[in-house]
């Protein structure tokens, strides 16, 4: 199945697409691309807001700006994805969870890649519109969505493994 027509799906059930994922098996390349291609989504997202910042600060010019968001988001933000999905695993396993590492990887970057579309959406209204209502309503958004999707996910991928016969 395409990726997009997964990621519209897992807006719907995110507990069901994460099981699909999971299903494929233990493809550490896969959670890779999901994590680069979100990254590289969000590093996109970035370049109205910073446009418009160039624009307003001419002392701040647009190459540098990019070059702090390429920095930021290519490199360093998919350390701290990591990170944050070793985290994440090791207080499920406090809180009873019996998945993997693996597992609580994939489901933060399956969904930092689900919510991809409302932050290509927050970067258009912080580039057309700027600071202000619509962009803290967007962002609300986008936070209350990646909670749910993410917690969904987790819960899904740290859930017991049913013994088989």
């Amino acid at each position: 199945m395409a990726v997009t027509t997964e990621i519209f799906r897992a807006w719907k059930s995110p507990r069901a697409a994460i099981r699909r994922q999971l299903a494929g098996g233990e493809n550490e390349a896969r959670a890779l691309i999901y994590l680069m291609v979100s990254c590289l989504l969000f590093f996109v997202a970035q370049w109205p807001r910073l446009r418009r910042e160039a624009f307003f600060e001419p002392e701040k010019p647009l190459e540098v700006l990019i070059g702090g968001a390429l920095m930021g988001w290519i490199f360093i933000a998919p350390l701290l994805f990591y990170g944050l999905a070793a985290l994440s695993h090791l207080i499920s396993r406090l809180a009873g969870g019996q998945g993997s590492y693996f597992g609580a990887r994939l489901a933060l970057f399956w969904s930092l890649l689900v919510i991809s579309p409302i932050v290509l959406f927050l970067g258009l209204v912080a580039g057309f519109i700027g600071a202000g209502p619509a962009a803290n309503a967007t962002s609300l958004l986008l936070l209350l969505a990646f909670l749910y999707i993410w917690g969904s996910s987790l819960m899904e991928a740290e859930r017991p493994v049913p013994e088989p016969g």
